[in-house]
């Protein structure tokens, strides 16, 4: 069943669980992500980032691909499809057009008043065709920050500023995560998460999930985070489990089965995921 993502964060928000929100490389990833998700009941959040995109050969291809293994599958429990880090209007729209049912813009790295004026354009687009919208203040890490001491920690103004201006429907605040593994305890701002969830009232995002030690991702939980995007620790587990039989198998040659034998490990981390985050039986 394909959504947007206001609705089933909303019911996350009302409920106390967070949506995993997975990014998929390629058909195989998908069809992992979705069949373990309906296995856990569990709704899911399909992430594709601007380079998945261009990777997998284009936004319509990425879509059409998406919705067609959720009727191929028969996939029942709610699955959207999610831009991850838009960097442009431009690549929100071609997104939308293509049939995401969400988008991210991430004009994080402008001033304030240009984050707006930027999210803002997004969101008049997306709206009248029911598509979410989420935007970013502060900074959240990239791989080369490696540890949280390096991230503009979102201002509680700006969010209500940036919240109130462009009427989006779910913020990623920076509250100390990063993307990638981090080199060193990650310093998450519990405190920031809770009072930015009172000031803005909307479902909070955590990004940079991977690696973030399982009872922070509980108390974030509770302060207010309702999405959490998970990339890493996915591609950890495939990766590992790919070497290991392929130094058991190596005279093996065929690509699917080379992809596969990453797909049980996968699963399973997509499995421990759901069930740390609660939205197990929510679908």
């Amino acid at each position: 069943m394909i959504v947007n993502t206001k609705e089933m964060l909303e019911q996350a928000k009302r409920e106390h669980y967070a949506v995993p929100h997975f990014n998929i490389n390629n058909l195989e990833w998908t069809r992992y992500i979705l069949e373990a998700c309906q296995e856990n009941k569990s709704p899911v959040i399909i992430g594709v980032s601007e380079g998945a995109i261009q990777y997998m050969g284009g936004a319509l291809t990425v879509a059409n691909m998406v919705r067609s293994l959720v009727q191929d599958l028969a996939i029942t429990v709610p699955v959207a499809i999610h831009l991850d880090h838009g960097s442009s209007v431009e690549s929100c729209k071609t997104c939308i057009d293509a049939g995401f049912t969400s988008v991210m813009i991430d004009a994080s790295k402008y001033d304030l008043a240009e984050n707006i004026r930027i999210v803002k354009e997004v969101v008049a687009y997306a709206h009248p065709k029911d598509i979410t919208v989420e935007a970013e203040i502060g900074h959240i890490g990239g791989m080369e920050d490696h540890v949280s001491s390096s991230i503009a920690y979102a201002d509680q103004n700006d969010a209500i500023r940036l919240v109130t201006e462009t009427k989006i429907d779910t913020l990623a605040p920076a509250v100390g995560s990063v993307h990638g593994i981090y080199k060193g305890l990650p310093n998450i701002r519990i405190d920031l998460i809770n009072d930015i969830k009172h000031d803005t009232a909307l479902p909070l995002v955590l990004h940079g999930g991977s690696g973030i030690p399982d009872d922070i991702i509980r108390n974030s939980i509770i302060a207010g985070i309702c999405k959490l995007n998970i990339n890493t620790e996915l591609q950890l587990a495939w990766s590992q489990a790919v070497r290991q039989y392929l130094q058991e198998q190596p005279d093996i040659y065929d690509p699917r089965k080379i992809i596969k034998s990453g797909a049980s490990a996968m699963k399973q981390m997509i499995k421990e995921k759901i069930l740390l985050l609660g939205s197990n039986d929510k679908a």
